[in-house]
Parts: structure tokens; sequence; C-alpha cells
């Protein structure tokens, strides 16, 4: 009997949810009950416990559970990824194993005759079940296991040889090593993914939520460093043999019905090439501005900048502050039949509806200025700039806003008024930014706290900063760390903002070349700028994040 049939007997779900789960199943390959949870037919502790009663095992935490070394190496790491099992415990000649699918009973047979011992089975999450064979025997541990039993291959790469590294990076251990740490990144939310080589080792690393995280692969991984490089340049269509210049390039990858973009750069270190790949998801949803987190007061000002007719809205913060999903939430709030708009980026990031969109390509002359020349030459009402990087962009920005157009673009300053001093700075004229700029949106990601183990604490427990306004409650609260948050007490991340609007004041200003700290005082004193870390601050106080991550996030 299978898991879909079990629920069915037992009650849980009805046969018209079994048959849409089976046809959704069909479409992305996963397991059953999977689907089932993820379409939310179900919750996943209610199908573990129908398990356990169907085969009459018992379900353990994998989280409270301490195994032995010695137990550990029982089975081989290539059968435990095999199988999705793995041992916990030996005693009177009997090996307790847990798995999440007991259904391959015959499976447990290999076990048995493998270790010559009696096999007991316990349930455990599939979840949790993943985190203990990653935790213990590492991410691709099978694969690397098995890479490993062939000295001669690792001799090879070391050597250098060109035609043997592109020979050893297309066998099929080595794709599947790269595949299973691209595949794992995307499965635990990763923005990127950290490839560094230093003496002895490789180190492996994946950004979540903003913040970095180690992989968890074994230490053999560093054998094949050489390996996994080529092996992404193959995927990029790089050049192999170029080990001494920098390279980028991109890797497109499909997942269970999901296109990625994956953006790669290779630099040449100390020890050996640097590997960072960015990973987009072609297929998710664009996000609106309410769902990023914009406050009412602030999306409300910010759509009257949006809706003018003419001049440059900026949009600033670090590398993977989510200026470019602000951007695009822009755009589809205003673009219609009766709107043209143009954009020119260095990626595309995600295809917008409506939109035309031009990819930057350096090697054949296309950069941001030359294709703002070019676009304006199709009548466009709204144009958007992925960043202005020069000054001969920053002139060309200021002069599509100058005859008639919107300009939407990004640019890397620290807070919304210092946008005007890194224009200048630029070398643009400073009557032209005065009269060009618009508004200015500031912004940052922070971490939400989990929803699944937040907590309250009493603020009488916290250091406050001096800036921050009590709340009424006198309670914040703070995530403890549970599964479903990776022990982090975060779970996604939604943004902080700071919208400076221009007045006539500011502007007089810029004319005058005032410094950033001026015209953030006139700007406030006109209540035409709404600081960052105010806004974070508040999302403390409505109980979005802990105090703890605004002030990593906005320390002055």
């Amino acid at each position: 009997m299978g898991i879909g049939s079990i629920l069915v007997e037992r009650g849980l779900i009805d046969s018209s949810q079994l048959d849409e789960a089976i046809e959704e199943q069909k479409r992305t390959g996963e397991r059953l009950d999977r689907v089932m949870v993820r379409m939310g037919l179900i919750d996943d502790n209610k199908v573990l416990e129908a398990i356990g009663i169907h085969f009459q095992m018992p379900i353990i935490d994998l989280e409270q559970v301490e195994v032995e070394e010695e137990t550990l190496r029982l089975l081989p790491s290539k059968l435990v990824f095999k199988q999705r099992c793995v041992p916990i415990g030996r005693g009177d000649g009997v090996l307790r194993i847990a798995t999440s699918d007991p259904f391959e009973l015959s499976a447990f047979d290999e076990l048995r005759l493998l270790t010559g011992l009696g096999i007991e089975l316990v349930l455990a999450d599939e979840r949790d079940l993943t985190k203990f064979i990653r935790s213990h025997y590492g991410v691709a541990g099978d694969t690397l296991e098995a890479l490993s039993t062939d000295e001669t291959k690792t001799i090879e790469v070391e050597s250098g040889e060109n035609a043997t590294e592109i020979e050893l990076a297309q066998e099929a251990s080595v794709v599947k090593l790269v595949n299973d740490l691209l595949l794992e990144a995307i499965r635990e939310r990763a923005t990127d993914v950290h490839i560094e080589p230093f003496e002895e080792e490789l180190e492996v690393r994946y950004r979540i939520d903003g913040v970095l995280a180690p992989a968890g692969v074994p230490q053999t991984i560093n054998r094949f460093r050489n390996a996994i490089v080529s092996r992404l340049k193959i995927m990029a269509d790089l050049n192999i043999a170029e080990k001494r210049l920098p390279q980028d390039g991109r890797i497109s990858l499909r997942h269970r019905s999901h296109e990625y973009d994956l953006r790669l750069s290779v630099i040449p270190m100390l020890h050996g090439e640097g590997v960072v790949l960015r990973i987009l998801d072609q297929s998710s949803v664009l996000l609106g501005l309410e769902q990023l987190g914009m406050p009412k007061h602030t999306l409300e000002r910010w759509d009257d900048l949006i809706a003018r007719p003419h001049g440059i809205l900026l949009v600033t913060g670090p590398t993977g502050s989510g200026k470019s999903t602000t951007l695009y939430a822009s755009l589809s709030r205003i673009v219609s039949e009766s709107v043209k708009a143009i954009t020119v980026e260095d990626p595309v990031e995600y295809q917008v509806e409506g939109v035309n969109q031009i990819q930057v390509n350096s090697s054949v002359g296309l950069g941001f200025a030359e294709g703002l020349r070019s676009i304006l030459r199709h009548d466009p009402d709204i144009i958007m700039i992925g960043e202005i990087r020069d000054q001969e962009t920053a002139n060309a920005a200021v002069q599509a806003s100058l005859t008639g157009h919107l300009v939407f673009s990004t640019l890397h300053t620290n807070d919304a008024a210092g946008a005007a001093t890194r224009l200048l700075d630029m070398g643009v004229e400073p009557f032209l930014v005065a009269s060009a700029v618009e508004g200015v949106l500031a912004q940052r990601l922070l971490r939400k706290v989990c929803p699944e183990c937040a907590k309250p604490v009493s603020v009488d427990n916290l250091e406050l900063p001096s800036d921050f306004v009590m709340p009424e409650s006198r309670a914040l609260v703070e995530g403890v760390g549970c599964r479903e948050c990776r022990r982090s007490g975060y779970q996604g991340r939604m943004g902080a903002f700071e919208l400076f609007r221009l007045t006539p004041r500011t502007r007089e200003m810029i004319m005058q070349r005032a410094p950033t700290g001026r015209l953030m005082e006139a700007a406030c004193e006109e209540k035409e700028l709404n600081l960052i870390r105010t806004e974070a601050f508040e999302l403390v106080r409505n109980h979005k994040t802990t105090l703890a991550e605004s002030m990593r996030i906005c320390r002055s």
C-alpha cells in the first residue's frame, strides 16, 4: 500500500485530493507525500504519524540523537545517500536504522547482508534525515567517496594538463558532484555559492538570507578543486585553459520545473581559482512593493514619484540589498498599454511583462551608456538603467530625464541623501543633479524572525540604543532556532526603506555642493526624509525582526 492509499484510508485526504497530488507529482517528480505537504493538503507531521502507525514503527527526533563515529562507519556513505537511511545505534547484534521511506523494505535486506547484523527500523522526518546526512556525511559525500577511490584521476587533474582536466570535468562523478553542490544551494534558499581555495582546503559556503554559512562538504573535496572549477567553466562556456585572468559567465539550470540563472565569476587567487555563483530563480513570481515590506506612508510617497512624467528616481544600497527587485516591482505598478518602458540591465534578472529589456554585452561594446543612447530613438516613456557606474552613464541619464523621460536606476551609496553627492563626485554638474533627480530610495534587507520558533522577550533584559522608542507592550520577539530556520532564528527577509524627496531647499543646497549631512538635516526638517534606522526599529516594534538584526544592518 502506497502513502496516498494510507492517507486516504485514514481519512486525512480524499480521493480527489490524491488524484490532484498525483498529477502534480508527475509534473515535478517529487515524492508524493512531499507534494501533498507543499500543496497544503496535509501537514507533514500527520503524514509521518500515519506512516508510523501503518508500519508500527516508532518515530524519533534525529535532532536529539547523538551517534558514535564507529556506528556511522558501519554503512558506506554511498549506500546512505542511495537508500536515504542512517545508522543511529547498535546493540545485541542489532543495528538501528532511521529512514523516512519504509515502503521499499526489500532495500533493507542489502543492509542486513552488508553489516551481518539484524536491522531495526525507526521513522524520522525527511528534512531531519537530510540535515543529519549532510551534517555527518557531508553534501555530496557519496560522490566524493566514489571519486576518492580513483587516485589516478586526482593526480592527473593536479598535473594541470588541459586535455585531462576537460576529460575529468566531464566525468559522470564530477558532473554529479557539481550538480549536488548547486542543487543543495537551491534547496537551502541560497542566493550565492562561494567556492574558496586555501592552501590545505577548499571551502564551500552558501549565502542564505544575506549571511554566509558553511555548506558542510567533506574535507576530501579539496582534492577535486581543479575538476570542480573546470566543470563550472565548461557549463558557463568559459576558457578552461585560462587561469591567470578573471572570467565571467552564465549557467542555465532547471530543477523541478523552475528555471535558474547562475551568474558565474572566476578569479585567480593565491592557492587556485575562487568561484562565486549568484543564483536567480527565473520562475519566481515578482513581488509587489507591499510584499517587499514597504510601509504605507513610504509607499504613498513613492507612488507619487513613480507617477511623474519625467525625472530621475534612484534606488541605492549595497550589493544584494534588493535594489533591482524594488525597481521591477515599481515598473510593474506603472507599465500599461499606454506606456512604453525599456530597460538596459546587466544581467536581466527577471522578465517583466510589457517591458522591453536589453542585456548589456560589453564584449561587443554595448554598455549602459551606449544602450541608453540607442533606446532614446525608440520613443520610450520610461527607461530603467541597471546601474549608474560612471560619468558617461550618469550624464546620459540626466539628459534623458531632461528630455521628458522618467528614468529609474540604481546607485551604490550608504544612504539616500548621499546619492546627490555621489553624482557630483562622478562629475555631473550640480545644476543638472538638482534639476533631474526627483527622489532617492535607500534600502536594506533585514532577516525576518522565524514564525515557527519566535518567542517574546522583555525589553527589560535588552540593551536598547538611545534612539529606540519603547513599545507599549514592553516586549519584542526573537527566534530560538528550529528545523525550519536551520537553527538561525530567522527565515526570509524584508526591506527597510529610506525615502528622500527633493524640495526647492534641498535642490538649492545641491547647487551649492552642500555635504550629505546637511542635506539629511534639511530633508528631515521638511519631513521629506525618513531614516532607514527609524524604519528598521519600527519593524522591531512590530515583531517582524529582532533588535540585534536591525543593529547589524543599520549601525549608525
